[in-house]
């Protein structure tokens, strides 16, 4: 009798001790700072995600992620290609407030500059371990790498995937040389094949995870893929419906599971933020080799819907409904903010352009914190403005595929350029593809959208109006 008692006081105090050290651990994890987790990828298009649409690529990870999170449907890149896209997703900045535009090439004299503060830097002053695995593009001089932006750690390449020799049209336009393969600062090969890229920037995106779970941190993780030139491992070789393209994005969607999967095996994953996006919309000219933009038009080096809306979703359990889809227009510019409001990191002294949309996240408000988004292209272009459920486009000149033949099988087709030569105006709400202009019916929009894009012209500029704003400031300069 005696011995029964004594064995159920000892389990009693077994589980005692249990439930104390599960509080002590609940306690720790509700005090400490939440990880973030920025997944981006290249060129991917709106519909190349299963819940964003896609008949014919199988996403199961992403998929899982959004009915776990919040999807939006109405999320903007910065801008509509590479380099430009990642100073503003980084920086919460307009890419030209800050004088970056463009795709960087090799070599470029121009990065983005010391005295511009990234996430990275933000996170880092309260104790974030930081890691970038994957694309750059913000200059590859060596005061420019991701080292010298707050990253404590970086492997991946410094530009795009295709600014290497065997590029389709190296020779008649452009002369590349070797892609470098960097770790930290050090560049430690150089690339012949990327079949294996995705599976190395997974394993050290895990491997991050695993060294730092005692600590907060920030991992961001900017696939090279599925920019041309597209290259998958054997694993998920012929995998897809969609071919190759397809194949490239099930890898993707891979990563992102094993990614979550280190999360929850280190317990993590309840006060951790994962944001999956991608930099800008798919290249149509590459045809089978691209993604889709649909329902939306054009797609990359555009204005239009199809250029500059991507997947977007987020899942923080601690504090973001399960399976919420929402409407409201945000911007990669926005993040910054959002997630220094979210671990009470400090917003940059130099001003920035987004605002915190975690009360959008959270499902406590449905309206944009900001009263419009403007998009500019090439060298500070103003060529559109969303407002509300409007979007209104200035004369410019623009590239499409329409009428032309896209390429196949890694080769580029011809892109025809088109004048927009008066101002155009969509009711994003009753037609998403921008079929049908309303300009001519709705004249005090155009007056009122006119008003908020001459205000923006006078801070940020617009070349096609030979203006120069008075906010702007310059791009790093190598020395």
């Amino acid at each position: 009798m005696m011995r029964c008692i004594f064995l159920f006081m000892l389990m009693l105090g077994l589980f005692s001790c249990k439930d104390k050290a599960t509080e002590e651990k609940e306690k720790q994890t509700d005090s400490k700072p939440p990880n973030v987790v920025l997944i981006f990828t290249d060129d991917q298009g709106y519909q190349d995600v299963g819940v964003f649409g896609s008949p014919n690529i199988k996403t199961p990870n992403l998929d899982r992620m959004a009915s776990e999170g919040v999807q939006l449907t109405n999320y903007y890149a910065a801008q509509a290609v590479c380099s430009a896209s990642r100073a503003g997703i980084l920086t919460g900045c307009y890419p030209n407030r800050i004088g970056i535009h463009n795709a960087m090439m090799p070599d470029s004299k121009i990065g983005l500059h010391p005295s511009e503060t990234t996430m990275a830097e933000m996170l880092k002053e309260i104790g974030y371990a930081t890691a970038i695995f994957g694309k750059w593009h913000l200059g590859d001089h060596p005061d420019f790498l991701p080292t010298k932006h707050g990253f404590d750690e970086y492997f991946g390449i410094p530009y795009s995937n295709d600014m290497w020799p065997y590029h389709p049209q190296q020779g008649p336009i452009f002369d590349f040389g070797p892609l470098p393969l960097y770790k930290n600062e050090q560049v430690i090969d150089t690339l012949t094949d990327q079949s294996q890229l995705t599976t190395k920037i997974t394993e050290q995106s895990v491997d991050f995870i695993n060294r730092n779970k005692d600590k907060p941190f920030f991992l961001y993780v900017p696939h090279p893929q599925p920019h041309v030139p597209l290259f998958v491992s054997d694993k998920f070789k012929g995998k897809s419906e969609r071919g190759l393209y397809g194949d490239v994005i099930m890898e993707i969607d891979w990563s992102v599971g094993q990614i979550m999967k280190a999360l929850k095996t280190n317990g993590l994953d309840e006060n951790t933020l994962v944001i999956f996006t991608s930099d800008n919309g798919p290249w149509l000219s590459y045809g089978n080799h691209a993604g889709s933009a649909l329902p939306f038009r054009e797609g990359k080096g555009t204005a239009w819907e199809g250029g500059h809306r991507e997947p977007f979703i987020a899942r923080f359990p601690k504090a973001f409904p399960k399976a919420l889809k929402v409407d409201t227009p945000v911007m990669a510019i926005d993040l910054l903010p959002t997630i220094a409001e979210l671990t009470g990191a400090t917003l940059p002294e130099k001003t920035i352009d987004g605002k915190s949309v975690l009360q959008v996240l959270t499902g406590k408000q449905s309206e944009s914190p900001q009263q419009a988004y403007f998009f500019y292209y090439r060298v500070n272009e103003l060529h559109a403005v969303r407002y509300g459920k409007w979007k209104m486009y200035f004369p410019h000149n623009y590239r499409t595929m329409k009428g032309g033949t896209p390429g196949g099988d890694g080769l580029p087709g011809e892109y025809n350029h088109v004048d927009l030569e008066r101002i155009e105006l969509y009711d994003l709400s009753a037609d998403i593809s921008e079929t049908k202009d309303v300009a001519g019916d709705n004249p005090e929009v155009i007056a009122e959208i006119s008003g908020l894009a001459d205000a923006m012209r006078l801070r940020l500029g617009d070349a096609l109006r030979d203006m120069e704003g008075s906010e702007t400031r310059t791009p790093g300069m190598a020395k």
